[in-house]
């Protein structure tokens, strides 16, 4: 407002005046800081009828109440605002709530949030002339990116682990190169509105139609184009990348842009707390409301006394952190996340000098050790079962900030002193080397808590003159100013290659104009983002980090022939690493030219363009081997240019990048691999358009034997074993020295070889120099790692300039997803056990390769079922190498198998006599009543000579004639959900066969079995039936083999939306049925 405004000039609807307050306030504050970081002239007249007009709405018209509160909340601001600080339109929204609230006057708090929304909106014209230019590369002028793309019509469909549908919607319009997974994620996720009504989405164009429409419109409003060409340039681009799988943002943009929910953009929220009642309960309240948004929060309980403080003003003591941790807990139990059935995503942080932290690295694992007791005790040991929700630490991630100095205690073996939180004297004091043990112990039995390297991640920091950073969000790559938000998107690395010279090589150029268009598109989400409390939404405004990072790596190495845990691998990853947060970086600065830098760049201009020369010499000291020239060029060159042009005009974004776990969108995408991680297995289960399964080996598999030089032929029979057998250990032609570059996470169900867990630590090192913030990951190490492993994973990641690294060893948690102990199932009283029809023999469907558990009743112990005298037979030919058989087995009046017999041509008699036992033994086997699918998986794969390819088109290979035999009688005899889950191939010839010998094959299951085919992606032509052809339905056995091909974690919990078991995804795990997650993303 001009300074000639006077008092005259106000109108007002009654005659009360405005108080000397009010004229205090309006010549002392002259402006205010709008949402989108710019001042404009403050109207008192605005607040006045406001809350003039809140009162009104509520049938409240005392006007010297009115007066009262206006007065008041005018001389909040006139103490706090002295004319040098300009107040933002939270602060005032903030001191009015305050201001009702201390007269009981609650509701009118929120009267005025309504009317001051209703009422006081401004209609933004579009604005250019000062921002950006947007030139066109993935799109043409005049054709739409959705004009350039094939469009289907399908059905969406989710069954949940018992074959029920859970999500359906059908005749939705989709991309014909997405895959029915990514279709059934993006349909039940992200499409806005109730189905059946008219407001439903039913097209991905919609979908990111509203989302790239929307953020286009705000940076019209916004200014952050140069014309209305830029700004379409930059929509018509944004549609491409989205569209074409090329990258996400993260899941609340596609929740709520464009709806008329709240725009809430954000996924990760940090938190403070005070050492006050009032401020460690507002957490309580500001973490509700987050986990009710879908979002996930960390906070840092550093600040809090310990038990060995006293209180303010009295001799009693303090309870400490922990005991306020259980209350936390509680709550975010409670509340799930997104008020669904997710759990709520929740971080908490100790510093290592605080006087509790050694109650706070052993909580989780004492409340483990009551639900081992409850479990013992015979209590339902499931992660929503009673032994685990009846203990505390259950919904939060726990992680030790430690700091250079205690590292170098534990190495030197040195003592390590606490610190009272309110004075500052010293407290307990350990041996380091003990509370180093102590924290690896406590992760080996419950995989908490975490590390987080305070001073490394204070060295890069960008605004260390504002204050420390002092947590983390719930997954540890978000690290930055407490009351702070990020929003995230990730770029897909495999939709970023193109043919050269019939070579599949990174393509750069694209690459980075993706990621000036997502860094902008960003950028203008900060300004237009909703934030759960005023404090977060000023940070936001102020500071405006972002956290671009990527997908798919793992799949885009192991397509060029390198390993993971490889020198040239991490090359690659740091080179594409750097060229990504460079050339963000480098976009930012270009927006900040024309539009201003962050609100506190100006304070923080030194340590920002420090962190960003860090940046820059670690970019020089990449090691080139394995990475393309252009690549490795542009990576240093796009540092220079931040450096360079940050200097000068600064920088729009506090931060830029993260490595999320990309756990939902890396389904949208159609990733192989999320985040930074490598692929867990080589063969997977997919959804096929219309239903059904399929069976593929990774199409990244004939890409890398292609470019490690193996001949057609080879590369033919080295895919044809590892459609066979799962695994690439022990494949034709396959050289020894080749074999880690097809080595995954988990290792393969009939295999041996995974990547260790160094691997991933080295890894994550070579691309954190890179990352404004850290890194979503978990180190996944096998269950026989020792405490001693653990503490060497933390001391390696600390030596290797980490900011954060969890583990997770297998089985540490005892949840049980599925009973398979005998031993528990009798403690159960409740548990009734199905006696078996003494007619047919039990079968149990495998769940994986391990050996089934099967309970029977007493009288099936002991009781022969003979065969008839008169029975049916099959007798079976079969030629394994040179070597020629027969099998013959006798059936039940049934049609179940009874007895075996082989015959082996050209054989002494010793091995005659030797196979004659082995059949004796089994045919008694199975008149005892043993399940099939127990002998099938104890003998399948066994490994001696007589070995190699066979004349049977369903088994292409054997190991042996035992090998042979049990995958023959699997095929005829099992059905076909048990034949998937042991790992059977199966093919339509072999089950019409056993339906036309057996009669009862598909009956011994209970239930009809469906159709799966195998095939690969890459080379369909290999096989005789078509995925396309595959389209029988499913029932619940089909959630099992998502995870048959690999070895999943023991204690992997099941998912909360489906029922289907869910895979290690970073610090979260995530859904390969649904796509849901248990994390933030």
């Amino acid at each position: 407002m001009s300074e000639s405004f006077s008092k005259t000039s106000v109108h007002t609807t009654d005659t009360s005046a405005i108080s000397d307050a009010v004229w205090e306030f309006m010549t002392s504050v002259k402006s205010v800081l709008k949402r989108n970081g710019q001042e404009e002239f403050f109207d008192a007249q605005k607040l006045t009828v406001s809350i003039r007009g809140a009162f009104e709405a509520a049938g409240m018209k005392n006007p010297k109440l009115i007066e009262k509160v206006t007065s008041q909340v005018m001389m909040r601001l006139t103490k706090q605002f002295d004319g040098h600080t300009i107040p933002t339109v939270s602060d005032i929204r903030e001191i009015v709530a305050v201001t009702c609230i201390d007269n009981n006057l609650s509701h009118i708090a929120k009267l005025y949030a309504e009317f001051r929304s209703k009422n006081t909106a401004v209609v933004h014209a579009e604005k250019y002339g000062n921002g950006i230019s947007v030139e066109r590369y993935f799109t043409k002028e005049g054709v739409h990116p959705y004009d350039e793309i094939i469009w289907e019509k399908r059905d969406a469909v989710i069954t949940n682990s018992k074959g029920a549908v859970v999500f359906e919607q059908k005749g939705v319009e989709i991309p014909s190169f997405y895959t029915q997974t990514a279709t059934n994620i993006v349909v039940s996720k992200y499409f806005y509105g109730t189905i059946g009504k008219e407001d439903r989405e039913f097209s991905v164009k919609q979908l990111i139609g509203r989302v790239a429409r929307t953020v286009s419109k705000w940076g019209r409003k916004d200014g952050y184009f140069q014309t209305a060409e830029d700004a379409q340039h930059f929509e018509d681009e944004l549609h491409h990348i989205l569209v074409n799988q090329m990258a996400a943002f993260n899941s609340p943009v596609w929740f709520n842009v464009g709806t008329p929910r709240p725009q809430q953009c954000s996924a990760c929220f940090i938190n403070s707390v005070q050492d006050d009642m009032r401020s460690i309960l507002n957490l309580c309240v500001t973490e509700a409301t987050i986990f009710k948004g879908g979002s996930g929060a960390g906070v840092s309980l550093s600040k809090l006394r310990s038990k060995h403080e006293f209180l303010s003003g009295s001799n009693g003591k303090a309870s400490g952190p922990v005991s306020f941790m259980k209350g936390l807990d509680a709550f975010a139990g409670v509340i799930k996340s997104g008020g669904k059935t997710r759990r709520a995503a929740k971080m908490v942080v100790l510093d290592i000098n605080h006087p509790d932290i050694e109650e706070f690295i052993t909580c989780k694992v004492e409340e483990e050790k009551k639900a081992w007791a409850l479990m013992d005790a015979g209590y339902d040991g499931s992660i929503d079962g009673p032994a685990y929700a009846s203990i505390f630490f259950q919904n939060a991630n726990n992680s030790v900030r430690v700091n250079d100095e205690f590292m170098k205690a534990v190495e030197a073996d040195e003592e390590w002193v606490t610190h009272e939180v309110v004075s500052g004297k010293p407290s307990l004091k350990y041996r380091a080397r003990d509370l180093m043990n102590k924290i690896a112990d406590a992760a080996w039995q419950c995989g908490d808590p975490g590390m987080q390297y305070d001073t490394t991640i204070n060295a890069w920091h960008t605004s260390k003159n504002t204050d420390r950073i002092y947590a983390s969000n719930p997954c540890s790559e978000y690290m930055f100013l407490d009351d702070s938000a990020c929003n995230l998107a990730s770029l897909n690395l495999m939709r970023f290659r193109k043919e050269v010279n019939g070579e599949m090589v990174f393509d750069v150029q694209a690459f980075k104009k993706a990621n000036e268009i997502i860094i902008t598109a960003m950028e203008i989400l900060v300004g237009n983002s909703v934030y759960p409390t005023p404090a977060i939404e000023q940070n936001s405004f102020d500071y405006r980090p972002l956290g671009i990072g990527y997908a798919n790596l793992g799949a885009l190495l192991m397509s060029r022939g390198l390993a993971y845990d490889s020198d040239e691998g991490r090359n690659l990853a740091g080179a594409i690493t750097s060229l990504q947060s460079g050339h963000a970086y480098y976009q930012s600065s270009k927006i900040a030219e024309k539009i201003g830098a962050f609100a506190g760049y100006a304070r923080n201009a030194e340590p920002c363009i420090d962190v960003m020369r860090m940046h820059r010499d670690a970019s020089y000291k990449l090691d080139g081997h394995g990475v393309p020239v252009d690549l490795l060029s542009e990576s240093r060159k796009a540092w220079d240019n931040v450096v360079e042009h940050g200097s000068q005009f600064g920088l729009r974004n506090a931060q830029i990048s993260v490595l999320a776990p990309t756990g939902t969108i890396s389904f949208l995408m159609d990733c192989d691999t999320t985040g930074v991680e490598p692929d867990i297995a080589l063969v997977k289960y997919k959804w096929l358009v219309g239903g059904g399964m399929l069976k593929i080996v990774n199409n990244t598999v004939p890409e890398a034997l292609m470019r490690l030089g193996y001949s057609e032929a080879e590369r033919k029979d080295i895919l044809a074993f590892i459609e066979e057998y799962d695994t690439i250990e022990g494949a034709p032609h396959l050289k020894d020295a080749h074999l880690s570059v097809f080595d995954c996470a988990f290792k393969a169900a009939k295999g041996t070889r995974t990547i260790h867990y160094l691997g991933h630590v080295r890894m994550m090192a070579a691309v954190q120099p890179f990352i404004s913030g850290a890194i979503s990951k978990t180190v996944n190490m096998p269950h026989e790692a020792s405490v001693e492993d653990i503490a060497e994973v933390y001391m390696t990641g600390w030596k290797l300039g980490l900011k954060a690294i969890a583990i997770y060893r297998d089985g540490s948690k005892r949840q049980q997803a599925l009973t398979t102990s005998k031993e528990s199932d009798a403690k159960k009283q409740n548990t009734k056990v199905a006696e078996a029809n003494v007619e047919t023999p039990l079968v149990v469907p495998a769940v994986s390769a391990s050996v089934p558990t099967v309970t029977v009743s007493d009288d099936r112990k002991m009781r022969r079922r003979r065969m008839p005298d008169e029975r049916r037979a099959i007798t079976h030919k079969f030629q394994i190498g040179n070597h020629q058989g027969f099998i013959t087995v006798g059936l039940y009046d049934d049609g179940t198998p009874g007895e075996v017999f082989i015959t082996m041509s050209k054989e002494g008699s010793v091995i005659s006599g030797l196979m004659d036992s082995f059949a004796t033994s089994i045919s008694i086997g199975l008149q005892y009543g043993v399940p099939l699918e127990v002998l099938v998986n104890k003998f399948v794969h066994m490994r001696f000579e007589p070995s190699g390819f066979t004349s049977n088109p369903q088994i292409r290979i054997a190991k042996s004639i035992t090998d042979y035999m049990f995958r023959w009688l699997a095929l005829k005899f099992l059905p076909r959900e048990s034949q998937i889950a042991l790992g059977i191939q199966v093919g339509e010839e072999s089950m019409t066969e056993a339906t036309n010998v057996g009669e009862k094959a598909d009956v011994i299951g209970g239930v009809p079995s469906p159709r799966v085919e195998t095939v690969l992606e890459a080379q369909p032509e290999l096989f005789s039936v078509k995925a396309k052809d595959a389209t029988y339905p499913l029932g619940q056995w089909a959630h099992k083999t998502l995870t048959s091909t690999f070895d999943n974690q023991s204690d992997a919990p099941a998912c909360d939306s489906c029922g289907s078991m869910m895979v290690r995804n970073a610090a979260c795990y995530k859904c390969l049925n649904c796509g849901a997650t248990s994390g933030c993303s």
